[in-house]
């Protein structure tokens, strides 16, 4: 259906939109909304992103209150005792039993309530309190298991009360059953039952805790599963709609001083599915919305529901209608992006007035600073919507429908005059996109409008207006290349605007919707780096350091939190503590010195291999300073990333390092494999039996059948082949290299020799500190055992995998004591990985002074 019907097809679906009008929600439409066309698909059922976000606190909660009550039971405990000090004045003033109050919290209350759900026909409602009640019952009870079964006796206690001389764990299920219904049942002020039953609730536990009939943390439990259970029902479901449609819509038109004679809601990525819904529902034709190209853009770029509103004065204007079911996520969404990135200010989650005034202040600033933007007329409220009415945008195409032959050099000169604008009055828009840049004709002169100005700032720092420039070039490369992108800024912006550009040459100052198109054009970057050289030669593309962390960094903090936590529960701190102060201290020294060592001969394998003259000391300074990288990258990786740097800051480029980089790791991977076989080989000649367990001998032949025999598989051996033909292919040329110099061959498979040496040696060492005896190879099998469990789990440096598969290799090999175990696997770890990190740390700083890194 068009977006502006012609009159007589407007005339014909006067009688069948007033009856959408009329099963509409948002109350009962009135004399002047019968006589309005209103094409739209209302959404009757919501999932709240705010009730996710609450089952996710609120389980964390539990998990909060179960630590407090494992590593501070005197808090827990002392609170508890500090209340209960009130027992006997309340035994003197409470006049109603304590039971008869539980009696009231678990028969009177739920049915109190679903009796009020059903006489308003919420019957869904009821079902809905009903699931959710038996859920948080389940949940409860099966928490109960866990504590009764697995937990630790400390937990256990702190879970319980004393009754008649025996613990009592008390995780009251009638809380949570009650908990979880009145948070389906819905908010307090729009049900009575609800409202004094959450007052029967917080009264009956503060009674049973001051008497002691009930543990603090066993009722925070409770409380907390029932709200898990509640919300989580409540969002899988989805709650009733409160946002504005029909009437409610309608009125809040009115108020903004429009009378409207159509509405027609812009279609998105869910009016087709809230359309069929509705159908099957009203077993009527499903509707079909369109609206104008402008009016579509308008929907992609800002997530809202947009109408393009006709009033009986003939006025055409656009309605933008911003959900407060939706505020949360883009409240934690600009959350999220300003603790992750530097340089963008903090901002909390907003409400739906504050993200609405926000946007007025953003558009108002914009249109004064001259911009051509769409004119705010007017802003309304109605349900738990606001409605922002502003101009139309003419004939306008968003540049993401604009055809190629109409990129002419006059519009780009006019887009980059428009942004001019508002960095001129220190205005800045922070999410460029091809839908917020609109281009219409005036007299066959290009006419450019940008849009969408509600993630902005006014009083914008530098970065905010660097970053609109990058998004603006990448998005413009994307369409017309990367020169002739550069070339329509310089004729608008001087070199130096330009020249700042280069370090934000990333993806992540881009918006989402340019990632994506760059996804398909991953090259676009890179051209734009080289043209900008070639542009300003003087200008630096050393990309500027904007994310402090990413995914993988609060994976691997995760990783190591577990990591550390299993060996502090695992180790046995006594045995250590005597076996260490046992150990002879001369040994310790030597396993030191043999670590530190490695530094060189890894350092002397990366020489070997680079394509570049490189200073011994200043590449043992590199793989120094990877031991204090270490600490926040997985093991392996730190030493791998500083290769590359040192390599393309002495201008090798990218594939070549890359390629560098990955013959040594192979390099390293090769030798070791050589040396544990020859290892093998020659303990063979001197022992009776081998050093190996037959049952570890199984072991391995089992994961090797299974191996090979997936290899058969298609599927995955095409998967095998496209993970490691990419590293064949960058490493075969540099080989081959390699190969035609001996020497650099030789010299790099001793270091490496050396170093796989240097550590088994090492670790041997702490064996003999320690008084323990072990047969080379068993040293070797355990030492790589460990190394290969520290470079295949990401935890910083192998942070706990390397101490717990060194210790169990020991007692599985080496028949080892597995206290004394854990202490060999310690005392390594010390000696070889946490001494060096000073080291690193004063040998990055040192490379970072001197421009090395």
């Amino acid at each position: 259906m068009p977006a502006t019907p012609t009159p007589a097809g407007r005339a014909a679906a006067v009688d069948a939109d007033r009856a959408a009008v009329a099963r509409t929600p948002g109350g009962t439409p009135s004399a002047d909304d019968t006589q309005v066309v209103v094409e739209d698909v209302p959404a009757v059922r919501v999932h709240h992103p705010s009730d996710l976000l609450g089952t996710v606190l609120y389980a964390l909660g539990i998990v909060g209150v179960l630590v407090l009550a494992i590593y501070a039971p005197n808090t827990t405990t002392g609170v508890a005792e500090d209340v209960q000090g009130f027992a006997t004045i309340l035994q003197n003033i409470l006049f109603v039993p304590v039971s008869a109050l539980e009696a009231v919290l678990v028969l009177v209350v739920p049915l109190a309530v679903l009796a009020e759900l059903a006489i308003r026909r919420l019957g869904r409602q009821v079902l809905e309190g009903t699931v959710a009640a038996l859920l948080a019952v389940l949940l409860n009870e099966a928490i109960r298991f866990a504590v009764v079964h697995w937990a630790t006796t400390d937990l256990a206690v702190s879970l319980s009360i004393r009754l008649r001389g025996e613990w009592v764990l008390t995780l009251p299920p009638a809380f949570a059953l009650v908990t979880a219904l009145l948070t389906v049942a819905g908010p307090r002020g729009r049900r009575r039952t609800v409202d004094w039953s959450w007052s029967v609730l917080w009264v009956t536990a503060g009674v049973l805790l001051i008497t002691a009939r009930v543990s603090l943390p066993g009722l925070l439990i409770s409380l907390l599963v029932g709200r898990v259970a509640g919300m989580g029902v409540r969002y899988l479901s989805g709650v009733r709609s409160e946002r504005a449609y029909g009437p409610a819509l309608l009125a809040g038109i009115r108020r903004a001083g429009f009378d409207p004679a159509l509405l027609s809601r812009v279609a998105d990525d869910t009016t087709d599915a809230d359309a069929a819904r509705l159908a099957e529902r009203e077993g009527t034709p499903p509707v079909e919305l369109d609206g104008s190209p402008a009016a579509r853009a308008l929907t992609r770029s800002t997530g809202h529901r947009v109408y393009q509103l006709t009033t009986r004065q003939g006025e055409e204007l656009d309605v933008v209608v911003i959900d407060g079911d939706r505020q949360v996520v883009g409240g934690l969404a600009r959350l999220w992006r300003s603790i992750r990135m530097r340089g963008i200010e903090g901002r909390s989650v907003v409400s739906l007035r504050q993200a609405t005034s926000r946007a007025a202040l953003l558009a108002y600033a914009a249109r004064a600073a001259g911009v051509r933007t769409p004119n705010l007329l007017s802003i309304a409220e109605a349900e738990d919507s606001m409605l922002l009415v502003q101009e139309r945008p003419g004939s306008a195409v968003p540049l993401a429908d604009l055809p190629p032959e109409r990129l002419t050099d006059d519009l780009l000169h006019e887009i980059w005059a428009q942004l001019q604008l508002a960095h001129d009055a220190g205005v800045a828009h922070r999410a460029l996109t091809s839908d917020v840049v609109l281009v219409d004709d005036l007299l066959g002169r290009p006419m450019v409008w940008i849009t969408g100005w509600e993630q902005g700032d006014v009083a914008s720092s530098d970065l905010a207006r660097r970053m609109d420039v990058t998004q603006l070039v990448a998005l413009l490369a994307l369409r017309v290349g990367a020169a002739r992108a550069l070339e329509s800024a310089s004729a608008v912006l001087p070199d130096s605007d330009i020249a700042a550009i280069g370090p934000l040459f990333q993806t992540i100052t881009l918006p989402r919707e340019t990632r994506v198109e760059m996804r398909a054009h991953k090259q676009v970057l890179a051209d734009l780096r080289t043209a900008l050289v070639a542009r300003l030669p003087e200008a630096s593309v050393e990309p500027e350091q904007l994310v402090r962390f990413g995914a993988r960094t609060v994976v691997t903090i995760l990783l190591t939190v577990v990591a550390i936590f299993a060996i502090l529960t695992t180790i046995n701190v006594e045995v250590i503590g005597e076996a260490l102060s046992e150990s002879d201290w001369r040994w310790s020294v030597l396993a030191f010195g043999l670590g530190m060592s490695t530094l060189v001969t890894a350092a002397l394998a990366f020489v070997a291999f680079s394509p570049v003259r490189l200073s011994v000391w200043r590449a043992t300074l590199v793989q120094t300073a990877a031991t204090f990288v270490a600490l926040a990258a997985p093991a392996g990786i730190g030493p791998a990333a500083l290769n590359l740097r040192m390599l393309t800051k002495r201008g090798v480029s990218a594939p070549l390092s890359a390629a560098t980089v990955a013959l040594v790791q192979v390099s390293q991977f090769v030798v070791t494999l050589v040396l544990l076989l020859a290892l093998t080989v020659l303990s063979g000649r001197d022992e009776s039996a081998l050093p190996i367990s037959p049952a570890v001998l199984i072991a391995v032949g089992i994961v090797a059948a299974l191996v090979g025999a997936s290899l058969l598989v298609p599927p995955v051996r095409q998967w095998v082949l496209a993970k490691s033909m990419p590293t064949l292919r960058r490493t075969w040329p540099r080989l081959i290299e390699v190969l035609g110099q001996p020497w650099r061959l030789a010299l790099a498979i001793s270091a490496n020799l050396a170093m796989t040496l240097g550590y088994i040696l090492a670790f041997d060492a702490c064996l003999q500190a320690l008084g323990q005896e072990a047969t080379l190879i068993q040293v070797a099998l355990v030492y790589l055992a460990g190394n290969t469990a520290g470079a295949l789990v990401p935890t910083p440096g192998g942070m706990g995998t390397v101490e717990l598969s060194l210790a169990f290799s020991l007692t599985t090999i080496a028949g080892i004591n597995a206290g004394v175990a854990t202490s060999i696997a310690v005392l390594f770890r010390a000696l070889t990985y946490w001494l060096r990190i000073p080291f690193g740390w004063a040998a990055m700083r040192y490379l970072q002074r001197h421009g090395e890194l």
